[in-house]
C-alpha cells in the first residue's frame, strides 16, 4: 500500500506541502499522491486563491511557451496543434464497470481497461515539469449549487484559463472538511513538439462516474482539458439524475422588460448557434453564457451560471454584432485568444472580425501565408473557425449583479435554438411545459459546426443541445427534465428560437440583430404583456407586437411581407422533422418514454388538420383571421 504522507512529503515541499496539508482531506490527498507517482514530476506547485498564485500560474504560461504576450497588456496567445483544434468525440469515452449500459449512444470502454490504458499513456508523463495542483468551485461558493473541483495539470495554460473561467475554490475545499463529494481531474497535455500535444493519435479523455474523476491526456484544447468544463458537465448530470437537480448546457440572461422589469432566461443551443450572443444581447444583463444548474428552491426554479467567464467562439465576433464582446477583448485587461492570427506587431485577428484580415502571420499551422496547405492538404484559414476567447464576465459592461447570488435566479423563461434552414419560425412559444421539453427540447436538429471535430454542415440531433454530454440513459434524462416542473407553482415558459431560417436561395431571413426582438417578445409573454398566434406546434407573435418592437428597439420597419416569409407554417418541413425525430427514439433509445410519442402525435394530428384547412405553407395572417 502506498504510503500517502510519505510521497506527498517528498515531491511536495516548502509552502506548497503546508498549503496543501491545510486542506484536511484524505480522499484529496491519496488522489494527488496516486497522480504525483503516476505521472512523476520534477515538483508540485500548490494553487490557493491567492492572487499571488494566479500571478505565477500566468508568468508560467509565458514563460513555458504555452501562452505569448500581445500587444495590449494582459493579452496573450495560445496556439493548440493543428489537429487539436476541437473537442475530441472518438477519443472521449466513460468507464463502465460490467453490466452497466447507458445506451447505444454512449461511447464507453470497459473501465479496467480504459483506466490501464490512460495510465498507461499517463505515466511519467509529467517528468521534467512541475505538477500544479488547482481548485476550483463549480457555482458560487458557499451556495447549495456549490461543487467543490481539483484539477491536477502539468499545462500552466490550462490552470490560467481556469483562473479566468472558474470561481476560486481553496477555501471552499476548506470548508468541506472531510467530505468525499467532489470533482477530480487528472491531465497532462504529454509531449510536445514545437509547444504543442505532440502524439494526439494517443489523445484520451476518459470520464470515470463512478468516482467523478476525468483523466485527459495528449491534448492540449480547451475543451479536452479544461476538466470543468463540458468534462465536469457530464459527472455532474449524473450526479444530478441522483440528487433530483438539473445540469443544463444552457445560458442565464436577465431580459430587460418595460418598466425596469427583469425577467430571468436560460437558453440551450448547440456550440456556435448563437448561444453566447444570445446572452449578450444589448441593453440586457448576463449571468453565464454556457452551463447552468437549476435547482427547485420554495416552490420555483432557481439557476446559477456554474462558471465566472466566457470560453467564446471567436468568429464573427466585431462591433457591430458583439460590442460588448469586441470591447473586452480589445482594451487591456486578462484576455487568453487561442487559434487565432497573430501577426509581427502582436495583434490578434480572426475571421468575422470586421476588417480585411492580414495575409501572413502566426497561426494555429505555423507561420502563415495566404493560400498556404496544411498538412492534410487543405488550405489554412487566417484563424481557425473554432479558435476562441477567454475573459472574465466580470470585466464585462453588462454583467448581472445577481451572477454570483448563491441561490441563484430564478427562471421565468427558457430558449431553446440551433442551426435550422428551413422548418422553425424564428420564435414560439410552447402550449405547456410538456411539449417545450418534448417538441422544442428533445427535438432538436441543428447543423454541425467547427466546435467539435467532424464533418461540418450537417443536420445532427441534438436533444437539449446536451447530446453529446448527457452521462445517464437518454429516455431518464428527458423524464427528469419533464418530472422537473413537478410542484413548481409557476413552470418557466419554453420557447423555440431560429436565428438561420433561409429563403429558396438560401439567404437568411434573419438579421444578427434580429435576435433581440425575438427575446423581448418572449419576456412580454412571460409576463402576460401580449397575445400569441396559435399555430399546429405552439403561439407565435402577432404582426403588430413584433413590428412595434422591431421599430423601438432596433429602429427598423418590418414589413408584412418580412413577417409572412419568417412566420409561414411549413407544414412538410415538421412533418418530416417529427417523423426524423421519432425514428431516432424508436431505433437509438431504448427507454422512450411513451409520452414522447403520444406528443408527437398529437402535434403531428394538428399539423396534418391545419394543411387539410390552409395547405402545407400557412401564413401567419390565415391563422390571425381563423
Amino acid at each position: 500500500m502506498v504510503d500517502v504522507n510519505a510521497v506527498l512529503k517528498e515531491k511536495v515541499t516548502g509552502k506548497n506541502y503546508d498549503k496543501l496539508m491545510a486542506l484536511a482531506n484524505p480522499k484529496l490527498h491519496k488522489f494527488v499522491a496516486d497522480a504525483i507517482g503516476l505521472c512523476q514530476p520534477d515538483s508540485v506547485f500548490v494553487m490557493t486563491d491567492s492572487a499571488e498564485d494566479a500571478a505565477y500560474i500566468r508568468k508560467q504560461a509565458v514563460e513555458l511557451s504555452e501562452e505569448k504576450q500581445l500587444a495590449i497588456e494582459g493579452h496573450t496567445v495560445h496556439f493548440d496543434g493543428y489537429y487539436d483544434q476541437g473537442r475530441d468525440p472518438g477519443a472521449t469515452k466513460y468507464l463502465l464497470r460490467p453490466g452497466v449500459n447507458l445506451g447505444e449512444r454512449i461511447s464507453s470502454i470497459d473501465r479496467d481497461n480504459g483506466l490501464a490504458e490512460v495510465r498507461g499513456y499517463l505515466s511519467g508523463l509529467m517528468s521534467g515539469r512541475q505538477m500544479l495542483v488547482c481548485f476550483w468551485c463549480l457555482g458560487p461558493v458557499n451556495s447549495v449549487f456549490s461543487i467543490p473541483c481539483v484539477q491536477i495539470t502539468d499545462s500552466p495554460y490550462v490552470a490560467h484559463s481556469e483562473s479566468i473561467l472558474y470561481r476560486p475554490g481553496y477555501e471552499q475545499f476548506k470548508s468541506i472538511g472531510g467530505s468525499e463529494d467532489f470533482f477530480r481531474f487528472l491531465h497532462s497535455e504529454g509531449e510536445l513538439e514545437n509547444f504543442v500535444s505532440k502524439n494526439v493519435e494517443k489523445r484520451r479523455v476518459y470520464i470515470d462516474l463512478d468516482n467523478e474523476t476525468v483523466y485527459s491526456v495528449n491534448t492540449q484544447y480547451g475543451g479536452n482539458t479544461i476538466g470543468l468544463k463540458k468534462l465536469a458537465l457530464r459527472l455532474a448530470i449524473n450526479k444530478a439524475d441522483k440528487k433530483g437537480w438539473l445540469a443544463e448546457h444552457m445560458f442565464v440572461m436577465g431580459v430587460h422588460g418595460p418598466g425596469g422589469r427583469v425577467t430571468y432566461f436560460t437558453g440551450a443551443f448547440p456550440s456556435a448557434c448563437g448561444k453566447t450572443s444570445t446572452s449578450m444581447l444589448p441593453g440586457q444583463t448576463i449571468v453565464g453564457d454556457d452551463i447552468a444548474y437549476l435547482r427547485k428552491i420554495d416552490r420555483g426554479l432557481r439557476c446559477v451560471n456554474v462558471e465566472q467567464g466566457i470560453f467564446g467562439i471567436i468568429q464573427d465576433v466585431n462591433p457591430d454584432d458583439d460590442p460588448v464582446i469586441y470591447e473586452a477583448i480589445t482594451t487591456p485587461g486578462e484576455v487568453i485568444f487561442g487559434n487565432v492570427l497573430v501577426t509581427d506587431d502582436g495583434k490578434p485577428h480572426w475571421l468575422g472580425m470586421g476588417c480585411e484580415l492580414p495575409k501572413e502571420g502566426t497561426n494555429y499551422a505555423g507561420k502563415y501565408t495566404e493560400g498556404m496547405t496544411g498538412p492534410d492538404g487543405k488550405e489554412v484559414t487566417p484563424s481557425h473557425k473554432n479558435a476562441r476567447y477567454t475573459v472574465r464576465i466580470g470585466d464585462l459592461v453588462n454583467k448581472d449583479p445577481m451572477m454570483d447570488e448563491p441561490n441563484g435566479v430564478p427562471v421565468g423563461g427558457i430558449l431553446y435554438g440551433g442551426r435550422d434552414s428551413d422548418i422553425w419560425v424564428p420564435v414560439e412559444e410552447a402550449y405547456n411545459w410538456t411539449e417545450g421539453i418534448i417538441i422544442k427540447g428533445a427535438s432538436i436538429e441543428s447543423e454541425t459546426t467547427a466546435a467539435a471535430i467532424g464533418v461540418v454542415g450537417v443536420r445532427k440531433f441534438d436533444l437539449m443541445s446536451n447530446l453529446s454530454f448527457v452521462s445517464i440513459p437518454l429516455g431518464r434524462y428527458i423524464e427528469n427534465n419533464l418530472n422537473f416542473a413537478n410542484g413548481v407553482k409557476k413552470p418557466p415558459k419554453i420557447f423555440s428560437v431560429n436565428y438561420f431560417l433561409r429563403d429558396e436561395n438560401g439567404k437568411y431571413l434573419n438579421g444578427m440583430a434580429d435576435k433581440l426582438v425575438w427575446v423581448l417578445w418572449a419576456e412580454m409573454r412571460v409576463n402576460g404583456d401580449v397575445e400569441g398566434v396559435e399555430t399546429p406546434t405552439g403561439s407565435i407573435p402577432k404582426y403588430e407586437d413584433i413590428a412595434k418592437l422591431f421599430k423601438d428597439k432596433l429602429k427598423k420597419d418590418y414589413t408584412q411581407a418580412d413577417y409572412v416569409k419568417e412566420f409561414t407554417i411549413r407544414v412538410p418541413e415538421n412533418l418530416a422533422k417529427l417523423d426524423r425525430v421519432e425514428e431516432i427514439y424508436k431505433t437509438k433509445v431504448d427507454d422512450t418514454p411513451k409520452i414522447l410519442f403520444d406528443t408527437f402525435n398529437e402535434v403531428r394530428r394538428r399539423l396534418e388538420a391545419a394543411k387539410e384547412k390552409h395547405g402545407e405553407y400557412i401564413s401567419p395572417f390565415d391563422l390571425t383571421s381563423a
